[in-house]
């Protein structure tokens, strides 16, 4: 069954509190700036931030790290965090529309181009007649997915599939391939028990692999609208932690560190 972010806000909102706490092992500090990162890259590009340009910058920035892609916004809209960093516009949009919250990108920071991967296949062309694809399956990243291997003409979708296509907007499947559709962090898992997957690039790294030199195939970052992004609730896009942190992100302390550490799986988009 498709996850797409069509859960209340309410009680998502309940969810985050929950795990918020858990992650940060009580409440908020008042004195830090707390941003909630996936762990792959980007707390790690945090932790950089923390570690080598903050206390400079007079920001004290804590990281909390979640593995979902639900909770860091609950709990910036609800003010368990100050920030998140994890997601792309086109996310951002969908779960804004879906939820009615009011999060908004302050910068974009890194690409993670999305690939396909498989334990058993050396080109996408190997890929054999009925051979089971495993996708994400929440919204945009799904139609991501889609969009990735109809570059590299496995699949044809229909005239106008957006950012919400579904195997069903698929029009050509030559192959007649069959899609497995996961939680994006069960991806990498999957590999055991399906031919190849496309799987978000934090994660990939995550499982230890190489996107620049291991995918299949691989998100092209020209004209790439799925840069990630820090994001905040409406109103504090002027907040003075929030443009410090920012201006870190952006820095050419962070793109070296980017460009040195990820070797081309990570691209700065700054």
């Amino acid at each position: 069954m498709r996850n797409s972010v069509k859960i209340t806000t309410a009680v998502l909102a309940a969810g985050a509190l929950s795990l918020g706490l858990t992650a940060c092992g009580g409440g908020k500090d008042d004195d830090a700036f707390v941003v909630a990162a996936s762990p792959v890259p980007h707390a790690e590009i945090l932790t950089y931030v923390k570690d080598n340009l903050a206390k400079d910058a007079g920001l004290n920035l804590e990281v909390k790290e979640f593995t979902d892609y639900i909770t860091p916004n609950t709990a910036t809209q609800d003010g368990s965090v100050d920030a998140n960093y994890f997601q792309t516009q086109p996310y951002l949009d969908n779960f804004n529309k879906k939820n009615h919250t009011d999060i908004v990108s302050v910068v974009s920071v890194h690409l993670e181009p999305l690939g396909l991967y498989s334990r058993s296949l050396k080109s996408a062309d190997d890929l054999k007649k009925g051979a089971t694809v495993a996708i994400p399956n929440e919204a945009v990243n799904e139609a991501r997915a889609l969009k990735l291997l109809e570059a590299n003409g496995i699949i044809k979708l229909k005239s106008g599939a957006g950012t919400e296509a579904t195997p069903k907007d698929i029009e050509k499947n030559p192959k007649g391939l069959k899609f497995k559709e996961l939680e994006p962090a069960q991806l990498p898992r999957s590999l055991d028990d399906v031919d190849a997957a496309v799987i978000n690039g934090n994660y990939a790294i995550e499982a230890d692999f190489k996107p620049a030199k291991d995918a299949l195939v691989l998100e092209s970052a020209k004209d790439n609208p799925n840069s990630n992004l820090l994001a905040v609730k409406k109103g504090h896009e002027n907040d003075k932690d929030v443009k410090k942190l920012a201006k870190l992100l952006t820095s050419p302390e962070v793109k070296k560190f980017i460009e040195d550490k990820y070797d081309g799986s990570v691209i700065a988009s700054f």
